[in-house]
């Protein structure tokens, strides 16, 4: 891996240390929020994408605040990067044990990876690409979503009940996973809805909050879900719900069962 020219290198300009590994500039800014203050502040961060698994942030040494690392009595073997040693995250009276790494002893064609430190990505309070906060991991270059006004007809069924009918879905393609129907809520069966105290992020929507459903005394808990504010890239979705084709009863799109 050449020295990092945010200049000169174009985006996808990546080593493969193995097939399964591979090291990509990221053209993005990107800080890290803990404890109160901004520990990473970088413009010159690779994404290290390894198959199978979530991408991740490596950082400059220079763009990491080190006072802030305190070294640890651990070590690890990072596929197809090499040794690695851990460092512990200490702002104040705020400890995250082993939160971060650096590879220590890098195979060679990495070599240059000894001068980059990468963080477990829950142990930071916020990360931000540019100045949108972003959830799960790092998004991925190689992941679309694509969200499509459609006159599909779309119907739901529960214990017996159609518990949502529309057609005017709004439909999410992301890659590598199956399309998602969101519903109107005027097309969706309201008095069945019971609203979760479940929550979670995705990196490319925002945070989904969900309903369990009760159709005639059977609960189907966290069945469905809706974005009420969710990333610009996805707005269409605001406030509609999608609800799990493979574990409802039944799930039809144009009168197929899917």
């Amino acid at each position: 891996m050449n020295q990092v020219d945010t200049v000169s290198r174009p985006f996808i300009d990546a080593t493969q240390p193995n097939k399964n590994t591979e090291i990509i500039l990221s053209p993005k800014w990107v800080r890290g929020f803990f404890g109160g203050e901004f520990i990473i502040n970088s413009k010159n961060a690779v994404l290290v994408r390894n198959e199978g698994r979530p991408p991740i942030y490596y950082f400059p040494r220079q763009d990491v605040r080190s006072e802030f690392l305190k070294e640890q009595d651990h070590s690890g073997s990072f596929p197809g990067l090499g040794r690695g040693q851990f460092y512990s995250l200490v702002v104040g009276d705020k400890v995250a044990e082993n939160a971060a790494w650096r590879i220590s002893d890098p195979n060679s064609e990495v070599a240059e990876l000894g001068d980059y430190v990468a963080f477990k990505w829950n142990e930071i309070d916020a990360w931000f690409e540019e100045d949108e906060q972003v959830y799960v991991h790092p998004r991925d270059p190689y992941t679309r979503i694509d969200v499509a006004h459609s006159s599909r007809h779309v119907k739901v069924e529960l214990n017996g009940e159609i518990v949502a009918e529309t057609e005017r879905p709004d439909v999410l393609f992301e890659t590598g996973l199956i399309p998602r129907y969101y519903i109107p809520l005027i097309d969706v069966r309201l008095d069945l809805l019971e609203s979760s105290d479940t929550h979670t992020e995705c990196p490319y929507k925002g945070v989904a909050s969900y309903y369990s459903v009760n159709v005639r005394g059977k609960n189907y808990k966290d069945i469905a879900w809706y974005y009420p504010f969710p990333l610009p890239e996805v707005g269409k979705i605001r406030d509609k719900v999608a609800f799990y084709s493979e574990k409802v009863d039944a799930f039809f799109v144009d009168s197929e069962k899917i």
